[in-house]
Protein backbone atom coordinates (compact mmCIF):
# COMPACT_ATOMS: atom_id res chain seq x y z
CA UNK A 1 0.00 0.00 0.00
CA UNK A 2 1.82 3.65 -0.88
CA UNK A 3 2.19 5.33 1.93
CA UNK A 4 -0.40 8.18 2.91
CA UNK A 5 2.31 10.53 4.52
CA UNK A 6 4.59 10.99 1.71
CA UNK A 7 6.08 14.60 2.29
CA UNK A 8 4.67 14.60 5.62
CA UNK A 9 6.11 15.52 8.98
CA UNK A 10 7.09 12.30 10.31
CA UNK A 11 8.88 12.19 14.17
CA UNK A 12 12.51 10.23 15.22
CA UNK A 13 13.19 10.02 18.92
CA UNK A 14 16.41 8.32 19.77
CA UNK A 15 19.61 9.18 17.11
CA UNK A 16 21.85 6.27 18.72
CA UNK A 17 23.88 3.55 16.65
CA UNK A 18 20.65 2.42 15.41
CA UNK A 19 18.82 5.54 15.11
CA UNK A 20 21.03 7.82 13.52
CA UNK A 21 21.29 5.49 10.46
CA UNK A 22 17.48 4.73 10.77
CA UNK A 23 17.03 8.64 10.78
CA UNK A 24 19.59 9.29 7.97
CA UNK A 25 17.94 6.51 5.60
CA UNK A 26 14.20 8.37 5.91
CA UNK A 27 15.72 11.50 4.79
CA UNK A 28 17.70 9.70 1.95
CA UNK A 29 15.10 7.55 0.68
CA UNK A 30 11.82 9.33 1.63
CA UNK A 31 10.29 13.19 1.17
CA UNK A 32 9.62 13.14 5.11
CA UNK A 33 10.86 16.40 7.14
CA UNK A 34 12.11 15.00 10.42
CA UNK A 35 11.09 16.77 13.72
CA UNK A 36 14.12 14.42 15.92
CA UNK A 37 14.74 14.75 19.61
CA UNK A 38 17.72 12.86 21.01
CA UNK A 39 19.24 12.78 24.91
CA UNK A 40 22.40 13.84 23.23
CA UNK A 41 21.58 17.40 21.55
CA UNK A 42 25.00 17.57 19.86
CA UNK A 43 23.68 14.69 17.59
CA UNK A 44 20.49 15.83 16.77
CA UNK A 45 21.98 18.86 15.70
CA UNK A 46 25.07 17.47 13.63
CA UNK A 47 21.68 15.44 11.43
CA UNK A 48 20.14 19.17 10.98
CA UNK A 49 23.15 20.47 9.96
CA UNK A 50 23.70 17.24 7.42
CA UNK A 51 20.40 17.71 5.80
CA UNK A 52 19.78 21.44 5.78
CA UNK A 53 15.94 22.64 5.69
CA UNK A 54 15.32 19.02 6.01
CA UNK A 55 15.41 18.01 10.10
CA UNK A 56 14.26 20.40 12.59
CA UNK A 57 15.59 19.59 16.53
CA UNK A 58 12.85 19.31 18.72
CA UNK A 59 12.87 20.40 22.76
CA UNK A 60 11.30 17.36 24.21
CA UNK A 61 9.58 14.68 22.51
CA UNK A 62 6.77 15.57 23.58
CA UNK A 63 7.02 18.23 21.12
CA UNK A 64 7.77 15.32 18.29
CA UNK A 65 5.21 13.54 18.86
CA UNK A 66 2.52 16.31 19.05
CA UNK A 67 4.15 17.93 15.47
CA UNK A 68 4.41 14.70 13.79
CA UNK A 69 2.08 12.21 11.57
CA UNK A 70 3.84 9.53 12.69
CA UNK A 71 6.80 9.22 15.09
CA UNK A 72 9.55 6.57 15.04
CA UNK A 73 11.62 5.92 18.81
CA UNK A 74 14.73 3.81 18.91
CA UNK A 75 15.64 3.69 22.29
CA UNK A 76 18.05 1.28 24.05
CA UNK A 77 17.17 0.42 27.53
CA UNK A 78 14.05 -0.55 29.53
CA UNK A 79 15.01 2.16 31.66
CA UNK A 80 15.33 4.95 29.13
CA UNK A 81 12.24 4.13 27.17
CA UNK A 82 10.16 5.00 30.95
CA UNK A 83 11.89 8.08 31.01
CA UNK A 84 11.30 8.81 27.94
CA UNK A 85 8.39 7.86 27.22
CA UNK A 86 6.49 8.44 30.57
CA UNK A 87 8.26 11.83 31.48
CA UNK A 88 6.42 15.26 32.33
CA UNK A 89 7.68 16.61 28.43
CA UNK A 90 7.50 12.74 26.85
CA UNK A 91 6.19 10.70 24.48
CA UNK A 92 2.37 10.51 25.98
CA UNK A 93 2.54 13.70 26.99
CA UNK A 94 2.14 14.70 23.64
CA UNK A 95 0.00 11.82 22.50
CA UNK A 96 -3.27 12.49 21.39
CA UNK A 97 -5.93 10.77 18.85
CA UNK A 98 -4.03 11.89 15.80
CA UNK A 99 -1.02 10.42 16.96
CA UNK A 100 1.18 7.29 15.33
CA UNK A 101 3.63 5.49 17.58
CA UNK A 102 6.23 2.98 15.89
CA UNK A 103 8.80 1.79 18.85
CA UNK A 104 11.64 0.25 17.01
CA UNK A 105 13.24 -0.44 20.43
CA UNK A 106 14.10 -4.20 22.28
CA UNK A 107 12.10 -4.05 25.21
CA UNK A 108 9.98 -7.25 26.92
CA UNK A 109 6.84 -8.20 25.81
CA UNK A 110 5.44 -6.55 28.53
CA UNK A 111 6.84 -3.33 28.47
CA UNK A 112 5.68 -3.00 25.04
CA UNK A 113 2.07 -4.08 25.21
CA UNK A 114 1.89 -1.82 28.69
CA UNK A 115 3.16 1.10 26.44
CA UNK A 116 0.51 0.24 23.61
CA UNK A 117 -2.54 0.23 26.06
CA UNK A 118 -0.73 3.83 27.68
CA UNK A 119 -1.18 4.93 23.46
CA UNK A 120 -4.58 3.24 22.86
CA UNK A 121 -5.90 4.63 25.76
CA UNK A 122 -5.46 8.28 24.39
CA UNK A 123 -6.83 7.48 21.27
CA UNK A 124 -3.92 6.89 19.33
CA UNK A 125 -2.51 4.08 17.22
CA UNK A 126 0.68 1.99 18.49
CA UNK A 127 3.34 -0.43 16.59
CA UNK A 128 6.14 -2.60 18.35
CA UNK A 129 8.42 -2.52 15.59
CA UNK A 130 11.77 -4.15 16.69
CA UNK A 131 14.86 -5.06 14.35
CA UNK A 132 17.19 -7.93 13.60
CA UNK A 133 20.60 -5.77 12.40
CA UNK A 134 23.31 -3.81 14.08
CA UNK A 135 25.04 -0.37 13.38
CA UNK A 136 25.99 -1.49 9.93
CA UNK A 137 22.45 -2.52 8.47
CA UNK A 138 21.32 0.61 10.20
CA UNK A 139 22.76 2.94 8.22
CA UNK A 140 22.81 0.63 4.92
CA UNK A 141 18.96 0.46 5.14
CA UNK A 142 19.34 -3.58 5.56
CA UNK A 143 17.50 -4.47 8.93
CA UNK A 144 14.81 -6.53 9.48
CA UNK A 145 11.40 -5.44 11.20
CA UNK A 146 9.43 -7.59 13.14
CA UNK A 147 6.25 -6.13 13.75
CA UNK A 148 2.86 -6.10 15.74
CA UNK A 149 -0.04 -4.04 16.61
CA UNK A 150 -2.18 -1.69 14.55
CA UNK A 151 -2.43 -3.80 11.07
CA UNK A 152 -3.69 -0.38 9.51
CA UNK A 153 -0.42 1.53 10.83
CA UNK A 154 2.07 -1.29 9.56
CA UNK A 155 0.21 -0.82 6.16
CA UNK A 156 0.66 3.15 6.18
CA UNK A 157 4.33 3.38 7.34
CA UNK A 158 5.36 0.61 4.89
CA UNK A 159 7.68 2.68 2.83
CA UNK A 160 9.20 4.05 5.49
CA UNK A 161 10.04 0.67 7.05
CA UNK A 162 10.96 -0.24 3.21
CA UNK A 163 13.48 2.72 3.38
CA UNK A 164 15.36 1.08 6.71
CA UNK A 165 15.48 -2.23 6.27
CA UNK A 166 15.14 -4.90 3.53
CA UNK A 167 12.51 -6.96 5.12
CA UNK A 168 9.82 -6.95 7.45
CA UNK A 169 6.85 -9.05 8.93
CA UNK A 170 3.74 -8.91 11.13
CA UNK A 171 3.28 -10.93 13.19
CA UNK A 172 -0.11 -10.23 14.77
CA UNK A 173 -0.86 -8.70 18.72
CA UNK A 174 1.48 -6.39 20.30
CA UNK A 175 4.07 -8.29 22.16
CA UNK A 176 4.68 -11.40 19.38
CA UNK A 177 7.65 -9.11 17.47
CA UNK A 178 8.97 -8.39 21.03
CA UNK A 179 9.34 -12.38 21.89
CA UNK A 180 10.51 -12.85 18.31
CA UNK A 181 13.47 -10.31 18.58
CA UNK A 182 14.04 -12.03 21.85
CA UNK A 183 14.47 -15.08 20.38
CA UNK A 184 16.63 -14.28 17.28
CA UNK A 185 19.01 -12.22 19.78
CA UNK A 186 18.90 -15.11 21.81
CA UNK A 187 20.32 -17.19 18.97
CA UNK A 188 22.64 -14.51 17.96
CA UNK A 189 24.28 -14.35 21.42
CA UNK A 190 24.27 -18.47 21.84
CA UNK A 191 26.06 -18.23 18.76
CA UNK A 192 28.98 -15.90 18.84
CA UNK A 193 29.34 -17.18 22.55
CA UNK A 194 29.81 -20.67 21.06
CA UNK A 195 32.15 -19.43 18.67
CA UNK A 196 33.98 -17.55 21.12
CA UNK A 197 34.86 -21.19 22.94
CA UNK A 198 35.74 -22.85 19.64
CA UNK A 199 38.21 -20.35 19.51
CA UNK A 200 39.48 -20.70 22.73
CA UNK A 201 39.78 -24.54 22.95
CA UNK A 202 41.47 -24.05 20.07
CA UNK A 203 44.04 -21.48 21.50
CA UNK A 204 44.43 -23.71 24.76
CA UNK A 205 45.29 -26.52 21.71
CA UNK A 206 48.00 -24.74 20.21
CA UNK A 207 46.19 -24.58 16.79
CA UNK A 208 46.22 -21.33 14.39
CA UNK A 209 43.18 -19.32 15.12
CA UNK A 210 43.14 -18.21 11.77
CA UNK A 211 42.85 -21.75 10.02
CA UNK A 212 40.17 -22.56 12.20
CA UNK A 213 38.13 -19.22 10.88
CA UNK A 214 39.04 -20.81 7.35
CA UNK A 215 37.93 -24.16 8.38
CA UNK A 216 34.85 -23.33 9.84
CA UNK A 217 33.77 -20.83 6.80
CA UNK A 218 34.32 -23.47 4.31
CA UNK A 219 32.05 -25.97 5.46
CA UNK A 220 27.97 -26.06 7.34
CA UNK A 221 29.53 -23.72 10.08
CA UNK A 222 29.87 -20.91 7.98
CA UNK A 223 27.34 -17.95 8.53
CA UNK A 224 27.83 -14.05 8.13
CA UNK A 225 28.42 -13.35 12.02
CA UNK A 226 31.18 -15.52 12.56
CA UNK A 227 33.41 -14.09 9.13
CA UNK A 228 32.83 -10.62 10.11
CA UNK A 229 33.46 -10.94 13.86
CA UNK A 230 36.27 -13.35 13.88
CA UNK A 231 38.90 -11.34 12.71
CA UNK A 232 37.96 -8.75 15.34
CA UNK A 233 37.80 -11.50 17.75
CA UNK A 234 41.34 -12.73 16.59
CA UNK A 235 42.45 -8.98 16.91
CA UNK A 236 40.94 -7.70 20.28
CA UNK A 237 39.13 -5.36 17.91
CA UNK A 238 35.88 -4.55 19.63
CA UNK A 239 34.29 -1.09 17.83
CA UNK A 240 30.72 -1.37 18.93
CA UNK A 241 28.38 -2.19 16.57
CA UNK A 242 25.90 -4.09 18.90
CA UNK A 243 26.87 -2.94 22.73
CA UNK A 244 27.38 -6.08 24.72
CA UNK A 245 25.35 -4.09 27.29
CA UNK A 246 22.88 -4.92 25.17
CA UNK A 247 23.43 -8.16 24.10
CA UNK A 248 23.70 -9.28 27.82
CA UNK A 249 20.44 -7.58 28.54
CA UNK A 250 18.59 -9.77 25.34
CA UNK A 251 19.88 -12.81 26.75
CA UNK A 252 18.33 -11.63 30.23
CA UNK A 253 15.06 -11.32 28.89
CA UNK A 254 15.15 -14.65 26.74
CA UNK A 255 16.08 -16.58 30.00
CA UNK A 256 13.59 -14.85 31.52
CA UNK A 257 10.87 -15.28 28.96
CA UNK A 258 12.27 -18.86 29.02
CA UNK A 259 11.05 -18.87 32.80
CA UNK A 260 7.74 -17.56 32.15
CA UNK A 261 6.71 -20.40 29.73
CA UNK A 262 8.71 -23.45 31.82
CA UNK A 263 10.67 -23.24 28.52
CA UNK A 264 14.33 -25.07 29.24
CA UNK A 265 17.17 -22.74 28.19
CA UNK A 266 20.10 -24.14 29.49
CA UNK A 267 22.41 -23.38 26.82
CA UNK A 268 21.31 -19.46 26.59
CA UNK A 269 21.55 -19.26 30.58
CA UNK A 270 25.12 -20.85 30.11
CA UNK A 271 25.99 -18.05 27.77
CA UNK A 272 24.17 -15.21 29.92
CA UNK A 273 26.30 -15.94 32.69
CA UNK A 274 29.59 -15.59 30.01
CA UNK A 275 28.46 -12.53 28.99
CA UNK A 276 28.21 -10.97 32.46
CA UNK A 277 31.48 -11.86 33.35
CA UNK A 278 32.53 -9.65 30.11
CA UNK A 279 30.70 -6.77 31.14
CA UNK A 280 32.15 -7.21 35.28
CA UNK A 281 35.62 -7.19 33.28
CA UNK A 282 34.67 -4.18 31.73
CA UNK A 283 33.41 -4.79 27.89
CA UNK A 284 29.76 -3.83 28.06
CA UNK A 285 30.56 -0.49 25.96
CA UNK A 286 32.55 -2.74 23.44
CA UNK A 287 31.06 -4.86 20.74
CA UNK A 288 29.27 -8.31 21.71
CA UNK A 289 32.03 -9.88 20.22
CA UNK A 290 34.28 -8.74 23.47
CA UNK A 291 32.91 -12.42 25.07
CA UNK A 292 36.05 -13.51 23.46
CA UNK A 293 38.06 -11.83 26.55
CA UNK A 294 36.62 -14.21 28.67
CA UNK A 295 37.05 -17.63 26.87
CA UNK A 296 40.05 -16.77 24.16
CA UNK A 297 42.12 -13.67 25.88
CA UNK A 298 41.61 -14.81 29.50
CA UNK A 299 45.28 -15.78 29.89
CA UNK A 300 45.70 -11.48 29.39
CA UNK A 301 43.64 -10.53 31.86
CA UNK A 302 45.26 -8.50 34.84
CA UNK A 303 42.99 -7.21 37.36
CA UNK A 304 39.93 -8.01 35.99
CA UNK A 305 40.86 -5.87 32.88
CA UNK A 306 42.73 -6.64 29.02
CA UNK A 307 46.30 -6.14 30.01
CA UNK A 308 46.68 -3.17 27.53
CA UNK A 309 43.84 -1.08 29.19
CA UNK A 310 40.70 -1.17 27.05
CA UNK A 311 40.75 -4.19 25.19
CA UNK A 312 41.85 -3.54 21.00
CA UNK A 313 41.35 0.15 21.25
CA UNK A 314 44.33 2.05 19.45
Amino acid sequence: MTSTIDAGVCGFIGLGLMGMGMAKNLLKKRQHHLIIWNRDTGKARDLATAFPGRVTVANTPKEVVSTAQVTFSMLSTLEASAAVFEGPDGVLAGTGPSTAIVDCATLTPERMAEMATQVEEKGAIFLEAPVSGSKGPAEQGTLIFMCAGDKALYERVAEDLDAMGKARYFLGAVGAASRMKIVVNMTMGGMLACFSEGLGLAKAADLPLEDLLEILDGGACACPMFKLKGPHMLRRSYDAAFPLKHAQKDMRFAVELGDKLAQPLPVSAAANEVYKRARQQGHEDDDFSAVAEVTVHHDKQVNGGAANGKAGRA
